[in-house]
């Protein structure tokens, strides 16, 4: 037999003996398996800045996942039912929200959004990325049945919108205010009578008479509300809110159910928006508030003693808190710890630099001429 013969023969031969045992199928890759989340926002739709967070977070998972997983913010359901409510019952994996909204939980949850005479936006996100923070936290929540990841930051806010002027600290007394979190508890300890009011229904409320004088977050935002309208002093700074972050807040058991890839992609994604919020709120803000002025607002700071005042009221209140709370004294110690060192080296170069380029501003030697 020649070699040409015996090679056809065998060749034959094999095919008919794979046939008669049954080709092996080939290795083809199977479907990717689709995780689809549900999202509830606290914020109104109408504010794409705050509200954007969960927008942009659900946008950066989709496309960074080839959409294999993604997360659908659910309508606006209703404001009395807690967005913290609505993730316990099984209705959505996470929420978007203020932590500091919840502190009738405990007030533990205002050390991951806001707290009156604390740090300003940088040196939160160096504390919760550099300091410990993120982890500090999460010991807190995980026993509340939840994983946090930060959700934004607004910057530091406004002090609200007054039918009257603020003069001096015996103003507050007798005043309805809307405000949350443990700002309301020191706006309470100087006499003011404090009112969880929605976003969305401030302006209803301050037109209405109900309140008189209502915070929410800074030009961007309120004039968006439409609160010029109904209150024309807008005060400054918003020492409750050196800088608010709001948060992701996600069930623990959805969570956990994630693959170690996903739950990697929903922390940079969270971080993404983080750094998102912040630049829409930093690019918005100075023409919202030139706008705002132009149409008749009055700008005013706080008075010192007023500052001073409301400062050592909140001190009292910490110091009533760690007494008392332990995971609270945890966290606390470390954010104030941080804060000092923070505000010591703000002192040098940033102070510095920023005051003389404010005075520059004023001078009008920053405008572009020619």
């Amino acid at each position: 037999m020649d070699r040409r013969s015996f090679i056809l023969k065998a060749g034959t031969a094999g095919i008919g003996a794979a046939a008669s045992a049954g080709l092996a199928a080939p290795a083809l890759a199977q479907p990717a398996k689709t995780t689809v989340w549900r999202l509830a926002s606290a914020f109104p739709e109408t504010l794409d800045t705050i509200h954007g967070g969960a927008v942009d977070l659900a946008r950066f998972v989709s496309e960074a996942s080839g959409g294999e997983f993604t997360i659908e913010i659910l309508p606006q359901g209703d404001p009395a039912k807690s967005v913290l409510d609505v993730v316990a019952a099984g209705e959505a994996e996470l929420c978007h929200t203020a932590p500091q909204d919840h502190v009738n939980r405990d007030a533990t949850f205002a050390l991951a959004g806001a707290v009156p005479f604390m740090l300003n936006a940088r040196g939160l996100q160096a504390w919760l990325y550099q300091g410990g923070g993120i982890d500090k936290l999460n010991g807190f929540f995980s026993r509340q049945g939840l994983v946090y990841l930060p959700g934004g930051n607004t910057g530091t806010q406004m002090g609200g919108w007054f039918r009257r002027e603020m003069t001096a600290t015996q103003d507050f007394r007798g005043l309805k205010m809307r405000i949350t979190g443990l700002g309301a508890d020191v706006m309470r300890r100087l006499g003011v009578e404090t009112l969880p009011i929605p976003g969305a229904g401030i302006k209803a409320a301050l037109q209405g008479g109900s309140i008189d004088a209502a915070e929410w977050i800074g030009p961007a935002d309120d004039e968006v509300l439409g609160l010029l309208s109904v209150a024309p002093y807008y005060y400054y700074p918003g020492w409750w809110e050196g800088s608010l972050a709001p948060a992701f807040l996600i069930s623990k058991p959805a969570h956990e159910a994630l693959s170690p890839v996903h739950r990697s992609l929903l922390a940079t994604a969270a971080r993404a928006a983080s750094v998102e919020m912040l630049a829409k709120y930093d690019a918005r803000n100075p023409a919202a508030l030139r706008r705002l002025v132009e149409a008749g607002a009055e700008l005013r700071p706080f008075p010192q003693d007023i500052l001073n005042a409301a400062f050592d009221a909140a001190q009292a209140i910490y110091a009533e808190l760690r007494g008392a709370n332990a995971p609270f004294r945890e966290i606390y110690d470390s954010l104030a710890s941080f804060r000092n060192e923070t505000f010591l080296y703000a002192q040098v170069a940033e102070y510095t630099f920023d005051t003389f380029m404010m005075i520059k501003q004023r001078e009008g030697a920053l405008t572009v001429k020619g």
